[in-house]
């Protein structure tokens, strides 16, 4: 399994996929930050804080994840070397798993470089270090859990077709539901059933834990999620064998 996972990053390092898309995470989240004016503005919004970041990395998420795992089975489906993949001494989920931290490694790759942002914002307040750290390093742990959870969503959406376009474009639709899409239907339900929809929905989990307070019932929430979509794609995978 760990041959395979470093066969995985590998191929992201390797090419150009990889080094795009951190290069695009990083830049599109710096413009945000200290190019367009506004409230995203860190300069304009006159605070030490990187909130800019949390609110829009989600957003490039939805776009830039689907885009890394659309290749992950479908490629291999394409091609023909499925089969052989699957012929390894491993089993289905440790191929799965392989894959799936193999994504998980390229967001947090994809993560790090912001530090430079942190750094910065540190260093521009009035009182140097003026910053809530707590809800900043849980924003951190937020957005790279909600990361996780998009991989494996777009690692199910590969399983189960051979067009990485399909792959992408299925992977971009759970994505977008799971992230704000329970959010419209919490707004057109009233008392209890608003509520379970924004439970339901990833946004409301990822917020919580921005206020820099892990509670369990976050984290149960994220692993659940990564959790089932993982399984989903062990029992797309063992219809080849129907």
């Amino acid at each position: 399994m760990y041959a395979l996972f470093l066969k995985e990053i590998r191929s992201f390092l390797n090419s150009l996929i990889g080094y795009i898309t951190m290069a695009v995470f990083l830049i599109a989240t710096g413009i945000f930050m200290w190019v367009f004016s506004g409230p995203s503005n860190v300069l304009d919004f006159g605070e030490a804080s990187l909130q800019s970041l949390f609110i829009n990395a989600p957003n490039i998420f939805l776009f830039l994840i689907p885009a890394i795992t659309m290749r992950s089975f479908s490629e291999e489906k394409r091609t023909g070397t499925i089969e052989i993949l699957m012929t390894k001494p491993l089993s289905d989920f440790q191929i799965i798993l392989a894959k799936y931290f193999a994504g998980v490694a390229l967001v947090l790759l994809s993560l790090l470089p912001t530090l430079i942002f942190y750094y910065s914002v540190v260093e521009l307040g009035d009182t140097v270090g003026n910053i809530d750290h707590a809800s900043t390093w849980g924003a951190y742990i937020g957005l790279f859990l909600l990361g996780a959870v998009f991989v494996a969503i777009g690692i199910f959406a590969s399983s189960i077709t051979s067009n990485q376009v399909i792959a992408f474009m299925i992977a971009l639709l759970l994505c977008f539901t799971i992230y704000i899409g329970f959010q419209f239907l919490a707004a057109i339900f009233s008392t209890p059933f608003d509520l379970i929809f924004m439970n339901l929905g990833i946004h409301e989990h990822y917020i919580s834990v921005q206020r820099g307070v892990i509670d369990s019932r976050d984290i149960i929430y994220y692993v659940s999620a990564i959790s089932l979509f993982l399984l989903l794609t062990k029992l797309a995978l063992q219809t080849r064998k129907w």
